[in-house]
């Protein structure tokens, strides 16, 4: 289900991007996702850095972002830059677009201490910069704090084939090398269980 997610966010930003090509419009489109596996590393600074880094790389980087840059690395050791001057970046770089994007994709995969202050970030940039809209996915379980930081969301459940699900899953065990050891009753009972439990793998786009 993760893939069917992942699918969906993908979509989105190539036609984002390719609707900006075929109008030629510098339309900014920032596409990130959170993964599993690197939850201490996907910090709310190393998150909002790599949206302005997407949204700077569409044309020349301003003087304000070289600056900063700059006067961070006079420090002892070079200072990263914090998430109050990302965000002042970010509202800087936004300004200068005519329409803003912003994907992110297994927000449910974001570790608590990050979501809430992620989530407080990007809604102080759309209530400064009202032409930048959020597309975010998640499974149902981060649904009650999205909807906490944007109350006009727009929910659209994304769930999964069930027929489609139990092809897949026959192909698969079909496949066994040693189909000896699988019985029609385990057989059955795999893919019952399975289906069952889809429900908990649904996301959700907002």
């Amino acid at each position: 289900m993760r893939l069917t997610a992942r699918n969906t966010s993908s979509l989105v930003i190539d036609s984002l991007c390719d609707q900006a090509g075929e109008e030629e419009l510098r339309i900014g489109v920032a596409g990130l996702y959170y993964d599993f596996l690197a939850q201490q590393e996907q910090t709310i600074t190393h998150m909002l850095g790599a949206i302005l880094k997407q949204l700077v790389g569409m044309g020349n980087i301003p003087n304000y972002l070289r600056e900063a840059f700059q006067e961070g690395q006079k420090e002892i050791g070079g200072r990263g830059l914090l998430t109050v001057d990302l965000i002042r970046m970010l509202r800087g770089t936004i300004a200068s677009l005519p329409q803003v994007f912003i994907c992110i994709d297994a927000l449910d995969e974001c570790l608590p201490k990050h979501l809430l202050e992620l989530l407080g970030s990007l809604r102080d940039i759309v209530l400064e910069s009202p032409k930048t809209r959020i597309f975010l996915t998640g499974r149902p379980h981060a649904e009650e704090d999205i909807q906490r930081y944007f109350t006009r969301a727009v929910v659209i459940p994304i769930s999964p084939n069930t027929e489609d699900v139990r092809d897949y899953l026959e192909q698969r065990l079909d496949m066994d090398f040693e189909p000896d050891a699988m019985t029609n009753d385990l057989r059955e009972e795999i893919v019952r269980t399975i289906l069952e439990k889809m429900c908990d793998m649904c996301v959700r786009a907002f």
